[in-house]
């Protein structure tokens, strides 16, 4: 199956579920149209889940730039809105350099599920612009759909009050992503100025394919959240040893034993959260799709689902931010690298023995840890810290549901699936996490809602 058709398929899905929307009414009079609480979060899951495809099937999205993207649709559409959100106040002036935003038109009606529609409609053209012809006519598709359903429910002037208000607030947002550090970034993953340093347990490149250092400078992009990319720098590392009492040669004896005697369930974990570019729409979109799940279990509001999304998008931007200012700040070398030069020279030669190959940029903290690391600790603000839930995420791979009995509960059994992957030391793991709860607390911090709170 070609991408255009793969990408037919996940839009079909996309749009059935738009097309389950509650039956609108007929056209309202002015004065008549409710903020945006009123409202169910439909329109807003849909396009979460079309964004989570397109980053599936475009090329050049790997997990920063594809959080990247996350971010800035999140802020979009929470912005777009928020003139509906009464009490709620802007993210003008809190988040980094984003300083103005269109405003609404005082007294004048809008119909919020058709501002987010316009608004998220227009930014995923603009941050999916070289996904190719299939991309684009998805996110029309996806847009006429939804318009279609609600066009009737509101008077002509109200329809395209509400469309151009979210045109409008998509440009803006778009204007200051463009200083960000990583526009463009899907067609520069793998820049040719940059040389890693040398030197006893630097990173070097790994098999099978000996990339390049993938997005070595995304650490110094312009955070959303964060006062600066190392504000939540973690622990430095012990000196680099290479004798067996060494921590360093201890973390690589318990990954090179832990992977050579793997349990069934051990490898699927592995597996299951390894959340590989073109199957799937990479970490950070494993973390959104679980948030774009619990937003359906709760029958939540359009606003429940605005805030939800612009704390969840923002944190998992600076977490990439963030981890990878720390890796290429670190740069260590990869447990493949280490084991094969002082354990075991035959490990993964010829051919890759572990469940998960080692992506192309330096070991810790591990990427994966620190992304759900600062998702689940937003997300246990927005529901609580003992939130049930079920996964659905990875069904469409062959995996089955698992349920979790907290949000931090999947946050650990990811983390840890990268030990299993062989391919993180457990002080990586540990350290992601870490990192993910700091980058949260400052995204927490955000004041969006009444009382200043998540």
């Amino acid at each position: 199956m070609n991408i255009r058709h793969r990408l037919s398929a996940g839009l079909a899905l996309v749009i059935c579920l738009a097309l389950l929307l509650p039956a609108p009414s007929s056209a309202r009079s002015r004065d008549e149209f409710p903020p945006a609480a009123a409202y169910d979060h439909s329109v807003a899951t849909a396009w979460f889940d079309l964004l989570n495809e397109l980053v599936r099937q475009s090329p050049g999205f790997t997990p920063p730039v594809a959080s990247r993207a996350m971010g800035y649709a999140s802020v979009t559409l929470y912005e777009a809105i928020q003139p509906g959100l009464p009490g709620y106040r802007s993210l003008a002036g809190q988040l980094t350099g984003l300083t103005w935003l269109p405003a609404a038109q005082p007294d004048a009606d809008y119909h919020w599920p058709l501002v987010a529609n316009s608004a998220l409609a227009s930014i995923n053209r603009r941050l999916f612009a070289h996904g190719g012809a299939a991309v684009r006519g998805s996110i029309d598709a996806l847009e006429a759909t939804i318009r279609t359903r609600y066009e009737t429910t509101a008077p002509a002037e109200v329809l395209r009050r509400s469309t151009a208000r979210g045109r409008a607030v998509a440009a803006a947002i778009f204007a200051w992503s463009k200083s960000d550090g990583g526009h463009e970034g899907a067609l520069y993953n793998f820049p040719l100025t940059y040389q890693p340093p040398q030197g006893e347990g630097m990173w070097v490149a790994t098999p099978p394919k000996y990339q390049r250092a993938m997005q070595p400078f995304w650490g110094a992009n312009r955070p959303f959240a964060l006062p600066a990319p190392d504000a939540c720098l973690p622990a430095a590392l012990p000196p680099f040893f290479t004798d067996s009492a060494s921590a360093e040669y201890g973390e690589a004896w318990e990954l090179y034993t832990t992977v050579k005697n793997l349990t069934p369930a051990q490898r699927e974990t592995a597996l299951y959260w390894s959340d590989d570019p073109t199957l799937t729409a990479t970490p950070p979109g494993h973390s959104l799709a679980i948030a774009t799940q619990v937003l359906r279990k709760e029958n939540a509001t359009l606003a429940r689902a605005a805030e939800t999304y612009a704390r969840v998008g923002i944190a998992l931007a600076d977490a990439f931010i963030a981890c990878w200012d720390a890796k290429f700040h670190y740069n260590r070398l990869r447990p493949i690298t280490y084991i094969q030069r002082f354990i075991d020279p035959a490990w993964n030669t010829t051919a890759i023995t572990d469940p998960v190959y080692t992506p192309p940029f330096p070991e810790y903290p591990s990427g994966h840890a620190t992304e759900i690391g600062a998702a689940a600790t937003v997300l246990s603000a927005l529901f609580g810290a003992n939130y049930t839930f079920t996964d659905h995420s990875q069904e469409r791979l062959g995996f089955a549901p698992r349920t979790y009995a907290s949000f931090w509960d999947a946050a650990e059994e990811a983390a840890l699936s990268r030990l299993y992957g062989g391919i993180h030391y457990r002080s990586a793991n540990e350290q992601g996490l870490a990192q993910g709860q700091c980058v949260a607390g400052y995204v927490n911090r955000l004041e969006l809602g009444p009382a200043g709170k998540p």
